[in-house]
């Protein structure tokens, strides 16, 4: 063998080495530098598609977005129509593609999230990018985030798969792409690590904590380049409110408790009657209702920028926000119950701006004091019906803070949003919305406390490497066996399924006894999660760890070794 040849031998058995050390290290749950690098260039790239969803978004809807037209204006618009056009566009999108990649969405993200660690189906993201695209620019009233959480979570782990990362990483780099979309498209980088947290996540991790917060990092530093370093609400005057006025934000805070219950409610019985009929028939209605509320109000249409301009820039009545309010809640309705791609939370920006004000105004008709304080209730409103109808509380308010980049609004938004959420979840009993969509499209989400746990190793981080591979002579088998030294045997039957042999306590006549019983392999890949649903069956056995090929074992893992890690109080 030439020298050359033992370099490259040499060198690729060093790089198989580092490979395995690095899966090694990522199947641990603990804090990883090389995780939080990785995380890092998976986020490079979500942020860059999330980019250019945003910079087409921003192109197309300089020609489609509607303008603040008075209603006897409204024929001169032909932009109003667009609904109906865009709703055309994304059920032919919706046929090109395979009906196992129909579903998209924050819920259906969710799902994916909690049963099958984040993995979604790459042909799924082309029909999220250019549905949405067609939703958004046809001024549905949608918003940009969901297409954006999508993307950012289909980006990282089809990387994470693809670079075959044990699947409990898996987890954390999709959780991480979605921070870094969330990010890139909102420029609030603390809010998107929140919102994952508390709305995706549902639990909190160190070791989650530190790839998302430089995802989300990534993704706000991208967007600034790109943008600038915008705050999208930062205009809107907001002055620092006495504490005399602080009852008056608590009696707003039931009226958008009460406000965003109703909504809630609305939405998911739309959602659940719709999921009964064809995808054309609930487009085609979607379009004809956002149609008609736009030649009406079009400040109504599109995420909730047109609505909150009008209100900052035009003054408008009570009764004109009444109207806005009502026909920003239908259209919003029609658009996401019935089935139109898009977010939620750029609609509540723009109901709860709404709100916010009209309540300001019905409120200084009776406390003229109130007047000059009614940009900080626009800004309340958004953050209280985020927070309430998402659960999010925690994401909203940081949301706001970093959109206004103003910290006074923080103490009287918590005064308004306490209330809310009390009256819409405790008295009113309102469901989460993602999770009931989940219900009520048949995805399941509930993993059990033990399973949880169990699905934050990789199997790498448990196996035992001592094991032996023999043969079938028996004779042989015998004298492995009593060297063994506590080692697994494993042997192949003449079909080529794997077994674990054991010898018996001695019987009579110095004769042992030579058992056999098949067992299963899963892939390095795995967490023990997997492992844990094959033994728990008959709460005994083994199962093998292969790598790649499934005749490249690598360990294997007992149920004596799940029940330890159980019962360290580590699960």
């Amino acid at each position: 063998m030439t020298a050359q040849h033992l370099v490259k031998k040499a060198y690729i058995h060093s790089a198989k080495y580092v490979r395995n050390q690095l899966r090694d290290k990522l199947s641990q749950a603990k804090i990883s530098g090389q995780l939080c690098l990785i995380a890092l260039l998976f986020a490079l790239v979500a942020t860059g598609v999330i980019l250019l969803f945003k910079l087409l978004l921003q192109w197309m809807t300089h020609y489609t977005q509607t303008q603040s037209l008075n209603i006897t204006g409204f024929i001169e618009d032909w932009r109003v129509l667009l609904p109906l056009f865009g709703a055309f566009l994304i059920w032919l999108v919706a046929q090109m593609g395979s009906s196992r990649y129909k579903r998209m969405g924050i819920a259906y993200v969710m799902h994916r999230v909690k049963i099958h660690y984040g993995k979604i189906p790459l042909p799924s993201a082309p029909a999220q990018f250019f549905q949405a695209l067609f939703a958004l620019a046809g001024n549905f009233s949608v918003g940009k985030e969901g297409p954006a959480i999508h993307l950012g979570a289909v980006s990282a782990s089809y990387l994470a798969e693809k670079f075959k990362l044990p699947d409990n990483s898996v987890r954390i780099m999709c959780a991480s792409g979605i921070a870094a979309g969330i990010a890139a498209i909102f420029n609030s980088p603390l809010a998107a690590v929140i919102f994952v947290f508390e709305v995706i996540l549902r639990e909190y991790k160190v070791h989650y904590f530190f790839p998302i917060m430089i995802s989300a990092i990534c993704g706000a530093l991208s967007s600034q380049l790109v943008f600038g370093n915008v705050h999208e609400y930062a205009h809107i005057g907001v002055l620092h409110i006495p504490l005399s006025q602080y009852p008056i934000l608590a009696l707003c805070g039931i009226a958008i408790g009460v406000i965003a219950a109703i909504f809630n409610r609305s939405l998911l019985a739309v959602t659940e009657t719709g999921q009964q009929w064809p995808l054309i028939y609930r487009l085609g209605l979607a379009g004809i209702i956002t149609c008609i509320i736009g030649m009406l109000l079009p400040q109504a249409l599109g995420s909730g920028e047109l609505a909150i301009e009008t209100i900052i820039s035009g003054h408008p009545s009570i009764w004109l926000l009444f109207g806005l309010l009502v026909g920003k809640i239908v259209a919003t309705i029609a658009a996401l119950g019935l089935g139109v791609p898009g977010g939620i939370i750029g609609p509540l920006y723009g109901i709860g701006a709404i709100l916010g004000t009209l309540l300001a105004l019905i409120a200084a008709s009776v406390f003229p004091d109130i007047a000059p304080y009614i940009g900080l209730y626009t800004i309340i409103g958004m953050s209280a019906m985020m927070g309430v109808c998402l659960n999010a509380p925690l994401a909203a308010l940081v949301g706001m803070l970093e959109l206004t980049n103003n910290a006074s609004i923080i103490l009287p938004s918590m005064v308004v949003v306490i209330p809310a959420f009390l009256i819409s979840h405790q008295v009113l009993k309102t469901k989460s919305i993602f999770y009931r969509q989940m219900e009520i499209m048949g995805l399941d989400y509930k993993v059990s406390p033990v399973k949880l746990g169990l699905q934050k190793l990789g199997v790498r981080a448990l196996m035992d490497r001592r094991f032996v591979i023999v043969g079938h002579d028996d004779a042989l088998l015998l004298e492995v066996l009593k060297r063994a030294e506590g080692r697994s045997v494993l042997s192949r039957d003449k079909q080529g399924n794997m077994q674990m042999l054991q010898l018996e306590l001695q019987v009579t006549d110095d004769v042992s006894t030579l058992t056999r019983h098949p067992i299963q392999g899963v892939p390095d890949t795995a967490t023990l999660m997997e492992v844990y649903d094959i033994l728990s069956r008959e709460r005994r056995g083994e199962v093998f760890i292969y790598q790649g090929d499934i005749q490249h074992i690598v360990g294997v893992i007992s149920w004596a070794n799940i029940q330890q890690q159980i019962r360290s109080g580590q699960i």
